[in-house]
C-alpha cells in the first residue's frame, strides 16, 4: 500500500514549466504514473484550458470532479508555488493565441444575458467556429497529418468510427471517401452491431476513429479492439488523455470551442476534408 510520504515524493517536480507547451509535455510524460485524482485533473485541464485560465478554484474543482485541495496539490506536484502560479500559464496561453475571439464571446454573453437575439446567436456560433479553426491550426502538426494520410492511403478499406455528436463527421468521411474512389465502411452501430461491422477488418485496412469528451465508450472500445488485432488506427480527439490515444498509431488533436455550451464541429469537418482529399491524392501518386 502506498504511503503518504512516498506519494508526496512521487509527485514532487524539480522545475515548473514556464509555458503551456512545456506544461503539456510534462503532463504527457507523467500520464502513466500520476495518481488517479491528479490524472483526472490533468485530463480536465487539457480539455478545458479556458476554464483553467479564468475559473475559480471551487468552480474548476466542481466541474473536474475533484476536491479544491487537489488543485493546489496538482500545481505543487508540477513545481509551481500554488494554483494561481499554474493558472497564469493557461492565462498567458489564451492571451497570446486567442485574445479577440474569446473576448467577443464574453462580451456577447454579458450584454445579452438570458435573451439572446438571432443575430447574436449567429455571431456567437460564427466566433466559436473561428476559434476552433484557429486552435486546430496550432494543434495539428504537419508531420502528424502527413502520417495520418499515409496510414489511410495504404489501407485497402478504411473503417469509420464516430458516435453521438461526432457521427456526422464519420458520415461525411464515408461520403467524401466514396466520391473520391476510396473504399470506406461507416460503422454506424445500428442494433449494436459495431463489433460485427468491424470484424471483417484486417491488418491491410485502417480505422479512422473520432471522439471528443465525454468520449463515446463504443468508439473507444472498437478502436482498442482494432489495435489489438494490429489494424492501424488514426484518431481525431481532443486531448492526450483521451482513451483513443493509447489505441492510435497516430492521433490528431482538435479542441472545439463552444458558444452557450454548444460546441462547434467546424474544425473537425475541416480536418476530415483534409484527410479525405489528402488520402485520395496520396493514392494517386502511387
Amino acid at each position: 500500500m502506498e504511503t503518504g510520504k512516498s506519494t508526496e515524493a512521487a509527485e514532487t517536480a524539480t522545475e515548473a514549466p514556464e509555458d503551456y507547451e512545456g506544461l503539456r509535455a510534462l503532463l504527457l510524460s507523467r500520464r502513466e504514473t500520476m495518481p488517479k485524482r491528479l490524472k483526472q485533473l490533468a485530463a480536465f485541464a487539457m480539455e478545458h484550458p479556458e476554464e483553467l485560465a479564468f475559473g475559480t478554484v471551487a468552480g474548476i474543482a466542481e466541474h473536474a470532479g475533484v476536491q479544491p485541495s487537489t488543485l493546489v496539490r496538482f500545481a505543487k506536484s508540477l513545481g509551481y508555488d500554488g494554483f494561481s502560479h499554474l493558472q497564469q500559464i493557461f492565462r498567458d496561453r489564451l492571451r497570446e493565441r486567442f485574445p479577440d475571439y474569446r473576448e467577443r464571446l464574453r462580451v456577447l454573453r454579458d450584454l445579452e444575458g438570458d435573451h439572446v437575439h438571432a443575430a447574436s446567436l449567429l455571431e456567437g456560433f460564427a466566433n466559436a467556429a473561428a476559434i476552433s479553426l484557429e486552435k486546430m491550426r496550432d494543434s495539428v502538426r504537419p508531420e502528424e497529418l502527413s502520417r495520418a494520410i499515409e496510414t489511410l492511403a495504404k489501407a485497402d478499406t478504411i473503417y469509420l468510427l464516430g458516435a453521438r455528436r461526432v457521427f456526422p463527421i464519420a458520415a461525411y468521411c464515408a461520403y467524401a471517401f466514396g466520391k473520391l474512389g476510396v473504399r470506406a465502411i461507416l460503422i454506424d452501430h445500428v442494433a449494436q452491431l459495431g463489433p460485427e461491422q468491424l470484424a471483417t477488418a484486417t491488418e491491410r485496412d485502417a480505422v479512422l476513429a473520432i471522439s471528443f469528451t465525454p468520449y463515446a465508450p463504443v468508439t473507444a472500445d472498437l478502436a482498442a479492439a482494432a489495435a489489438r488485432n494490429n489494424i492501424p488506427v488514426v484518431a481525431i480527439t481532443d486531448s492526450a488523455f483521451s482513451p483513443l490515444v493509447s489505441s492510435a498509431d497516430v492521433w490528431l488533436e482538435v479542441a472545439e470551442a463552444d458558444f452557450g455550451a454548444f460546441r462547434s464541429l467546424s474544425a473537425s469537418f475541416a480536418l476530415a476534408m483534409a484527410l479525405a482529399v489528402g488520402t485520395a491524392e496520396k493514392r494517386a501518386e502511387s
